[in-house]
């Protein structure tokens, strides 16, 4: 076991960070977290029963500063490094109205179009805005720098932000914080902060969000993801040791998206996985649409 690759995969317990885990599994020792003890245990629990015994669980909330040190605490006394981080858990901003979602006639070929009529089902809320960056943008970054110390021991460390779609540049809407994010030589950490707080002090006030260009009703999701990708490109510049890219699943059939996603679970877990054991000296700080290079 000591000799094996060891991954954490975050938000472990289902959809396709519970097929990632058992698509790594097949070739290191992975630690499926979930924020849910009972639930964690049980997925683990499913893929021993499938014959992927390499797995074991640790509860973690991304958004709870003490369940990421025992994370880090766990990985550190029992493995004393860290060769593959998965940021995988995610939320939307969003509620949709499932019944016109699933009224929608999506096909493989039409994702962009597909993702813009679903917009016009959904609905986001302040609440939902700042749930969604505190997961996907800030609970991604605080797990990563917490594990930090623990890949660079590694001989070949991998991270791995589950992006999308969604969160390239020329789904950002606002111009001003699509300028920032664009500018490849300017990101810093605190610069990418500071697109995710003017963001959510104009996400109180709707009408001050449309008059900053932010029309769209997915806007947090859309910025949570912006940022992870900013922060993936950040990661692999300041430590050009360790291999971190972004990578967006495609279109999964999920709850998510209500299970109306035109992939599979086992087709959208290849790009993360394909990434997590690719060869040392692959590409890095770059952001792929399922398991082709694409643009930030």
């Amino acid at each position: 076991m000591a000799s094996k690759r060891i991954a954490v995969v975050t938000g472990g317990n289902k959809g396709i960070g519970l097929e990632i885990c058992r698509q790594l599994a097949n070739e290191v020792l992975v630690v499926l977290t979930a924020r849910d003890d009972q639930r964690g245990a049980d997925a683990v629990a499913k893929l021993h029963s499938s014959g992927y015994v390499d797995v074991v669980f640790h509860q973690l909330d991304v958004i709870d500063h003490a369940s990421i040190a025992s994370l880090a605490n766990f990985i550190d006394a029992r493995f004393g490094k860290l060769d593959i981080l998965v940021n995988n858990a995610g939320v939307s901003s969003t509620n949709f109205e499932e019944e016109s979602i699933w009224s929608l006639n999506l096909s493989r070929k039409d994702i962009d179009e597909n993702m813009k009529q679903s917009k016009k089902f959904a609905t986001q809320t302040f609440e939902g805005a700042k749930k969604c960056l505190e997961t996907n943008y800030y609970g991604a970054k605080h797990v990563t720098q917490a594990l930090l110390t623990l890949l660079l021991k590694s001989t070949s460390p991998r991270i791995l932000n589950v992006s999308s779609k969604l969160g390239q540049l020329h789904n950002v809407e606002g111009e001003n914080a699509r300028k920032i994010l664009s500018d490849y030589d300017g990101l810093t950490e605190e610069v990418v902060d500071g697109v995710v707080r003017e963001y959510l002090k104009d996400a109180k006030d709707e009408e001050l969000l449309e008059k900053k260009g932010w029309s769209s009703n997915v806007s947090g999701y859309v910025v949570s993801k912006a940022a992870l990708n900013a922060y993936t490109r950040i990661l692999a510049k300041n430590f050009p040791c360790i291999c971190a890219n972004a990578v967006s699943p495609g279109f999964v059939a999920t709850d998510m998206s209500c299970f109306k996603g035109t992939s599979t679970v086992e087709e959208g877990a290849r790009g993360p996985v394909r990434l997590a054991l690719i060869s040392h000296g692959g590409p890095s700080g770059q952001y792929f649409w399922t398991t082709e290079k694409s643009t930030f």
